[in-house]
This record gives structure tokens, C-alpha cells and sequence, in this order.
């Protein structure tokens, strides 16, 4: 039996969209707040989330149940996969020591730690980005910073910000050419939109990353370096985007961005070396700041052997990326299930679609094409090249489990929460309070694709829940609908810092366990002034001159 959500249940807005915040105010409560272990506070949201979606929003009691299934699924497969196994090449590489000469090879460059954030958290973390994207550059890049002497609160936080402008075009381009196929756009003009609101945000980054880290004064020492960051990353996003298209935006600018940065480094470097591994203003975050030793130099042979595993890593995340890949692979296996009792159950309704519209509810357990399993071939080659043999390989591998037990459970219980809201519509009911807004609807309306990614954990899926309502939204105001769905991918971005999959991931990363809600109190800030910042910008394009230029 067909189950029709219902968008206003008290036919009251203003009630039912409180009533639709309480999951996602508990959870976040419960991690900055109370303080509650990250599954404990997830576990929280979730069971407020089924009470509500049943007794509120009248779904049936089984179908709650299977959407939560759904995406605890999801979360195993591919968020938790890509998790354990860039865990696991961590552990090989640390304990190998051949992690200290890469720290050491890294430090040769330069020593000061804003320009190592710069290379490593956004440079670095955007090729992975758009090689792999779900949590894989956090992942990779929070592991690299704790091992260079960040601190964790540092190495935690900065890699979220620093993953921020590349993220609409991550995954190959995945949340661009989604939205366009979902939800009628024409790729090449939403994929240029995109590209004329986000390299704004790519030269600020930047400077916003340092100044994050150390301040105002030291942000300015460096400025030079942060230009070339910025410029050569901004400038390719620019033009891939708008004369290419969005399956190589990132892995372009971001290739351009370290060339350009390691090459300024050889001609250029600050005149005051800076040492501090904690953030400025949070000393006791569980670092010291203190200044590093000098790196030892190590025979290029051992250099070489030591960035391996890693270039492994790298061809492999963007080998997997690629959709011929993805394609190959899932012919050989690749089961769909249909989750007997929600799929083609749950019927969207307007003022969401134009006409009622059932939703799939469908799991791939693409196990061989996911970029967990890709991530998992370059940790056991790498190992072996490092000299380990398949026992300790597997000895290994079973101690990262037990080391990843409860992000893991995290995982789950938060995708299990994302896909609730969506089958029941109470996220549906959160984007419908945002487009109320009139004339001030550029601007909320990039505020509701932030919510979008901060509830659901990927620009990909706000799009897909709410770049319809977008179109819509715009049509009926008499918007570009193109400015609009673009800033939904745009103004998600900023979310991605904050949702709880990515903060899980960066815990994790950092081994820093139960202290999620102290890098979401950290973060959260930085998260909603960025995305406002994106709304003014939407809002310009949409009714100020020379800015309304850019939306044609």
C-alpha cells in the first residue's frame, strides 16, 4: 500500500517544521552539548526521528523501519568501507616507519606548518575530492596532518574546512551530473553556474583556512603563498567547469594547485617560520605548540619507497572513480535489492514534484566497484611493498576493525537518521519552511542546500532532495532556475563540515575517539558564516549588476 508523505501534519508550518528539527537538534545536542559519545547521541536522533516520522508524520511503523535499515546499510557500504581501509593503510605505514620519512620528505619543503595545511588539507585533500570523494579526503588528509604533529582538534577541523570548494565537483562530478539527471537541468549550464559562484569561495578558502589555524597576523605573513593556493585552483574550476564540464573540475585544479605551490615554495618562503601544531586560541586541544625538529634527510630510495604506498593509493581511488571502472565492475557483481515494503512505497506529493511521484528504495551492494575496495587493493599492495606478508596483512586489518568498532556504529546510526528524514518527508518539511522566504529566497535557498548536506552528509543527495523543489521554487519566482540549482550544490558544500558522517570520519582519522562534539562546536561557525557568505553571493547574482552577469 502506497504511503503519501505529509509535508504539514498540524496544518500549522511553523509546528510542523519544529517538529520536523527535533532528530537532527537532538543529535546535535547530544554531541555538543551533553557531550554523549558520538553512536550514543546518533542512537538518540535516530529513535526521536522513528517516534516522530510515526506518530507525528503517520508513516507506517515498518516502512520507518526499513528506511532506517536502508541507510545503516549505506553506511557500511561505501561510507564505513572507505573508513576502515584508509584506516588501515595508516596502521601499515606507521608502524612500518615509512610514514616518518614521508613526514619528513614533507617537511623538507617547507617546515611552517600553514603552508604544509595548505598542501596537504586543501590542495592534496581536493584531488582526493574529486578522485573518490564519501569522506575519503577528510580521512586521508586528517591522518597525514596527526601524523605530521598537528594536533588533533587542528588535523580534525581544518581538513573539514579545507574540503569545502571541492566538494560540488567530487566524486568525478557526481553531485552536478546527478542533479542535472534527476531533476531536468541542462548539465553544461548548471555545471558553468556552479563554476561562476565557487572560485570565489576557492580563493577565500584559502585565506580562511589559515586564519582559521593562525590567526589574522600570521595568515598575512604567508599571503603570497595563499594567492597562488587559491588562484590556481579557482582559475582551472573556473574554466573545466564552464567549457569542459564537471567529471575532471578537481582533480585538474587541485593537480594545478600543488604544482603551483610546490614550485612558489622553491623561490619563496615566509621570513618567520611557524612551528605551532595547535589551533591558535586552543593550545590545550590536545596538542603542543611547540616547534618541530628539523626533518631528518633520508637516501631517495627510502623517500621513494616511503610516498608509494601512497601513489598506489592515489592511482587506485582515481582509477576506481572512473565511470568505466565503476561500470566493468559492476558487471562482474554488483546484487540490487529492493527493500521489500518501502520500495516504490513512499509517494512525494506536491507542492515537492508537480505530479505524485513514488520513491525507489534500492541497495547495490557494489562491494567491487565501491572506492572502499579500491583504497583496500593499494593498502595490501603497499603493504607489500613496504615488506609485510599476507598473516601480518591480515593480523592488521582485524586490529583496525576493532580499533574502528564504534565509528563504524556511528556511520550507520547517522545514515540510518539521514535516510529516515528523507522517506518520511521530514526534511522535505524543513526545505518547505526555506522557500517561504520571497524575495529573500536566493539567499535561504542556498541556506537550505547547506542543511541538506549537514543532514544528509553529501551534495549529491541535497541535490537529489531538493534541487526540484529549487526549480520550482525559482520558476514560480521568476529566478534563473539554473542560479538556483546551482546554489543548492553551492551553498551545500559548507554543510559538509558539519554533518556527522564527515566529523566521525575525522575522529576517526585522528584516533581522536568521543571527541565529536568538540569538533563540531569547533567547526560549526565556520560552517554557517561560510554558507551565508555563498547566500549573499546567490542573492547578488540574482538582482545586483555587474553580478547578474554571471547568471547567463
Amino acid at each position: 500500500m502506497i504511503w503519501q508523505q505529509v509535508y504539514n501534519p498540524f496544518d500549522n508550518m511553523l509546528l510542523s517544521t519544529l517538529m520536523a528539527a527535533v532528530p537532527v537538534v537532538v543529535m546535535l545536542l547530544g554531541l555538543g552539548v551533553f557531550h554523549l559519545k558520538a553512536h550514543i547521541a546518533a542512537a538518540a536522533g535516530l529513535a526521536s526521528a522513528l517516534a516522530i516520522a510515526v506518530f507525528a508524520f503517520g508513516m507506517p511503523v515498518g516502512m520507518a523501519g526499513r528506511a532506517a535499515i536502508l541507510g545503516g546499510l549505506t553506511g557500511l557500504l561505501p561510507i564505513g568501507w572507505i573508513v576502515l581501509n584508509i584506516i588501515f593503510l595508516h596502521q601499515l605505514t606507521e608502524q612500518n616507519g615509512s610514514f616518518k620519512v614521508l613526514q619528513d620528505s614533507i617537511a623538507g619543503i617547507t617546515q611552517d606548518r600553514r603552508l604544509q595545511l595548505l598542501l596537504i588539507a586543501f590542495a592534496f585533500g581536493a584531488f582526493f575530492e574529486g578522485a573518490a570523494g564519501f569522506g575519503t579526503p577528510v580521512a586521508v588528509t586528517a591522518a597525514i596532518l596527526i601524523g605530521l604533529g598537528f594536533s588533533p582538534l587542528a588535523a580534525s577541523g581544518l581538513s573539514l574546512i579545507a574540503n569545502t570548494a571541492p566538494v560540488a565537483y567530487g566524486a568525478l562530478g557526481t553531485p552536478v551530473i546527478t542533479l542535472a539527471k534527476v531533476h531536468g537541468y541542462d548539465l553544461m549550464a548548471v555545471s558553468g553556474m556552479i563554476g561562476r559562484q565557487l572560485p570565489f569561495f576557492s580563493l577565500l578558502v584559502p585565506f580562511w583556512l589559515i586564519w582559521a589555524f593562525a590567526g589574522r597576523k600570521a595568515m598575512w605573513e604567508i599571503w603570497p603563498a595563499i594567492l597562488v593556493t587559491g588562484l590556481s585552483f579557482a582559475i582551472p574550476q573556473y574554466l573545466v567547469s564552464n567549457f569542459i564540464g564537471p567529471e575532471l573540475v578537481d582533480v585538474i585544479a587541485a593537480m594545478c594547485s600543488m604544482a603551483a605551490l610546490v614550485g612558489f615554495l622553491r623561490i619563496w618562503q615566509p621570513k618567520r617560520i611557524w612551528t605551532s601544531v595547535s589551533l591558535r586560541g586552543h593550545e590545550a586541544d590536545g596538542g603542543e605548540a611547540k616547534a618541530p625538529q628539523a626533518p631528518a634527510v633520508h637516501p631517495r630510495a627510502a623517500v621513494v619507497k616511503a610516498w608509494t604506498p601512497w601513489v598506489i593509493l592515489t592511482a587506485f581511488v582515481f582509477a576506481w572513480g572512473l565511470p568505466v571502472t565503476k561500470t566493468a565492475l559492476n558487471g562482474i557483481y554488483a546484487p540490487k535489492f529492493a527493500i521489500e515494503g518501502l520500495h516504490k512505497l513512499v509517494q512525494k506529493v506536491a507542492p515537492v514534484v508537480a505530479t505524485p511521484a513514488t520513491e525507489a528504495a534500492e541497495y547495490t551492494f557494489n562491494l567491487l566497484s565501491a572506492t572502499g575496495s579500491g583504497i583496500l587493493l593499494a593498502a595490501i599492495i603497499g603493504g607489500l611493498v613496504m615488506g609485510y606478508g599476507l598473516p601480518a596483512l591480515v593480523r592488521q586489518f582485524g586490529k583496525t576493525i576493532w580499533l574502528v568498532r564504534y565509528s563504524l556504529l556511528t556511520i550507520v546510526l547517522m545514515l540510518a537518521l539521514g535516510t529516515l528524514t528523507r522517506y518520511s518527508g521530514l526534511d522535505t518539511t524543513l526545505g518547505l519552511a526555506f522557500a517561504t522566504t520571497g524575495v529573500f529566497y536566493p539567499f535561504f535557498g542556498t541556506l537550505m542546500g547547506w542543511m541538506g548536506v549537514a543532514l544528509t552528509g553529501s551534495d549529491t543527495a541535497s541535490n537529489v532532495l531538493f534541487g526540484g523543489m529549487q526549480k520550482v521554487a525559482a520558476e514560480q519566482l521568476g529566478l534563473n532556475p539554473n542560479l538556483m540549482g546551482a546554489a543548492n550544490s553551492s551553498g551545500g558544500v559548507m554543510g559538509k563540515m558539519i554533518d556527522a558522517q564527515s566529523i566521525v570520519v575525522a575522529s576517526t582519522a585522528t584516533r581522536w575517539f568521543n571527541h565529536e562534539g568538540d569538533i563540531l562546536r569547533y567547526v560549526f561557525f565556520h560552517s554557517i558564516a561560510l554558507a551565508c557568505l555563498v547566500g549573499l553571493l546567490v542573492t547578488l547574482q540574482a538582482y545586483v549588476p555587474p553580478f547578474t552577469l554571471l547568471v547567463h
